[in-house]
């Protein structure tokens, strides 16, 4: 009887190799191949035979009308998804453990089962009765969902011919199911790509939801052959702090929506709340006259978001100054202290940078540039920036500032807090169409940032100079 023939999977990228070794080609990564046995094949290396078939083909514009969505009234959730849930879309869901990912899900099967749709919830890592417990806790007890605790996929799918109406089927986790067909562990990349294959064809046939539970790497990568989240519709990713109250909902690719999306959850001891207005959640504990602290008016997606960026800088004479950054792009707070002291003449060259957004969202666009320079020139000059003021607005490296998008957007949600002015960008003349400021806002429009110094260092003491440290 011949041997199974052997191959290593890379864990990171899915390639496949016939021996083993320490560092992947592909992907560059070390220690990740895996060792997996291929398919049998027939006697004598035969392929089946099978008859060719014509495919049918249609027009763009379709026959019938697109399936309309199906809202999980949590608004939060849906907004990430574009509207709601797509009929037969199937979508990843990843995070650190314990961040939320199956108490999110049992909240919004729960409330699909209020809304009268049939979910069905299966569980590879929780008894029955582990469920019952956390959605004791959560007050969902008299949810309408069906519950399952297993892990063979060939008995999954079997099961699924007994709930032709299933609107929702949730999968906690992709990397605790296995099939036979594969002999490799449950959870490696093998059963990850079958088991996977195998349930959205499911849903792709039979019309619900599939919802996957991923588990990620300590790099924060979604665990498992790259190649998974190339096969499903939506992959959304689960942020925050365990330690932390806020929970971050980013979607990474959608099919049926945008992708720079993100919803904003509370955790507390009933489950996720919804945070419908998380910028004056964001800045309730702001102190404004403190240092190194501005606000910054930021978008994600199409939502206006007001942040506070903090900077604290501490003396280090010994030549190795260090760059903490938590919530920004680390290569980004470079350029600008480099920027600043070459352009602005501030000296932050002997000074430890420690760098913050408040609340831990992630900011990921360029406008926060202006408002992380206001917290580094208060820092460095001793001066609070002004509490009423916010700022946005991208920097070059000659110091000009240009122009950011959805300014209209951010100046309503400055004005709608209470903000009573707003830096940002000067515009030229032929650039971008007027904007409309609200009435009670002030405009500040800047051009370069040694005109920000001034606007920041307005309250220093005289003789006192920016980056001195004096005030």
């Amino acid at each position: 009887m011949a041997k199974p023939a052997h191959q290593f999977v890379c864990s990171e990228c899915g390639t496949a190799y016939p021996k083993w070794a320490g560092k992947c080609e592909v992907c560059e990564g070390w220690n990740t191949l895996e060792e997996s046995v291929m398919p049998k094949a027939l006697p004598g290396g035969m392929k089946p035979k099978v008859k060719a078939g014509k495919i049918e083909f249609f027009g763009l514009a379709g026959v019938n009308p697109p399936p309309p969505r199906v809202p999980t009234t949590i608004v939060e959730f849906d907004r990430v998804l574009g509207g709601g849930l797509v009929p037969a879309s199937v979508v990843l869901v990843g995070g650190d453990p314990g961040i939320g990912k199956s108490t999110l899900l049992l909240q919004a099967g729960a409330a699909l089962g209020h809304a009268g749709k049939r979910v069905l919830y299966i569980s590879g890592e929780e008894s029955i009765d582990q469920i019952r417990l956390r959605a004791a806790r959560l007050g969902l007890t008299k949810a309408p969902m069906d519950l399952a605790a297993a892990t063979q996929l060939g008995d999954i799918l079997a099961s699924f011919a007994q709930f032709p109406d299933a609107s929702l089927v949730v999968i906690d986790s992709i990397q605790t199911m296995w099939t036979d067909g594969v002999e490799s562990a449950p959870g490696s990349v093998s059963q990850v790509r079958a088991a996977a294959f195998e349930l959205i064809r499911a849903a792709k046939t039979q019309g619900f939801a599939l919802m996957l539970v991923g588990h990620v790497t300590k790099e924060g990568s979604l665990a498992g052959p790259r190649v998974l989240e190339h096969m499903v519709d939506v992959v959304l990713h689960f942020e925050g702090d365990r330690g932390h109250q806020f929970r971050i909902l980013r979607g990474v690719k959608n099919r049926f929506g945008a992708t720079d999306e993100i919803g904003v959850f509370e955790m507390t001891g009933g489950g996720l709340a919804e945070v419908a207005n998380p910028s004056a959640l964001f800045l309730a504990e702001r102190r404004g006259n403190v240092s190194g602290s501005a606000v910054f008016a930021g978008l994600e997606g199409s939502r206006p978001v007001l942040v506070e960026i903090q900077v604290l800088l501490a003396p280090n004479p010994g030549g190795s100054p260090r760059r903490s950054v938590i919530g920004w792009d680390s290569g980004r707070l470079s350029m600008l202290l480099a920027v600043l002291e070459t352009r602005c003449g501030l000296k932050l060259a002997m000074n430890d940078v420690y760098l913050n957004v408040a609340g831990g969202l992630r900011v990921s666009e360029p406008a926060a540039d202006l408002a992380v320079a206001a917290a580094l020139i208060s820092a460095a000059s001793d001066v609070p920036t002004d509490p009423q003021m916010v700022f946005f607005g991208e920097i070059g490296l000659s110091g000009e500032l240009r122009q950011v998008a959805q300014a209209e957007l951010r100046l309503k949600e400055a004005a709608k807090l209470g903000f009573a002015q707003a830096a940002c960008p000067k515009r030229v003349a032929g650039g971008a169409a007027k904007i409309a400021v609200p009435s009670s806002l002030k405009l500040l429009e800047i051009g370069h940032l040694t005109d920000l110094v001034a606007i920041v260092t307005r309250g220093l003491k005289p003789g006192v100079k920016p980056g001195s440290g004096g005030g």
